[in-house]
């Protein structure tokens, strides 16, 4: 067995097993945090937040990285998807024989988390973005934001739609664009404000 088929069937096992923590009161929990249009009001309230926090010039160019973020982490994973070509669990006929509970399914492919690597990017690019705001330390925001994107990400397991590795793979990427994008962002009101 290679290295990948010993890593393919770790990571199937995983995710079986943190699938089967599932139950009829979690269940639903789980299809809310996994569910982007419910979230919409949230990401009106974090750009109201950004902008009343940095001013309109600051904040919408901290709004446009995060943007730039949620873009880049999204396409990416679609290219991703399309070239590994890795079965989604939902799809998985191992997954499905070995009780793979599932709440969700649709799309074929699986690698990476667009989910994780949206809400992990949304998170560090917001926060990096507030720290040009140095009159407040926006621990609770940051607190709130990444426990947010935890769940997010977490949920793509426990319905169905994503292996473990997806998701670590996804917050990765999130973690690494929102970085780039939201240091783009304060590099670029250092230079406006010089």
């Amino acid at each position: 067995m290679s290295i990948w088929q010993t890593l393919e069937k770790a990571d199937q096992l995983a995710t079986l097993e943190i699938n089967s923590w599932h139950s009829a009161f979690t269940d639903p929990i789980w299809e809310t945090f996994s569910n982007i249009p419910i979230w919409v009001p949230m990401y009106v309230i974090i750009v109201a937040f950004v902008i009343q926090r940095l001013g309109w010039k600051k904040g919408l160019i901290v709004v446009a990285a995060a943007a730039l973020t949620f873009g880049f982490c999204d396409q990416s994973s679609n290219f991703i998807k399309a070239l590994t070509e890795r079965l989604r669990p939902c799809h998985d006929p191992f997954m499905l024989h070995n009780g793979l509970h599932v709440l969700e399914s649709g799309g074929r492919f699986s690698f990476f988390s667009a989910h994780a690597a949206n809400a992990f990017g949304l998170a560090t690019s917001t926060v990096i973005g507030l720290r040009i705001d140095q009159r407040l330390k926006y621990r609770g925001y940051a607190a709130w934001m990444y426990t947010w994107a935890t769940l997010v990400a977490i949920s793509r397991i426990f319905v169905g739609k994503h292996f473990l590795g997806d998701v670590i793979v996804g917050i990765c990427i999130g973690a690494m664009a929102g970085w780039a994008f939201g240091s783009l962002a304060k590099l670029v009101i250092r230079r406006i404000s010089a």
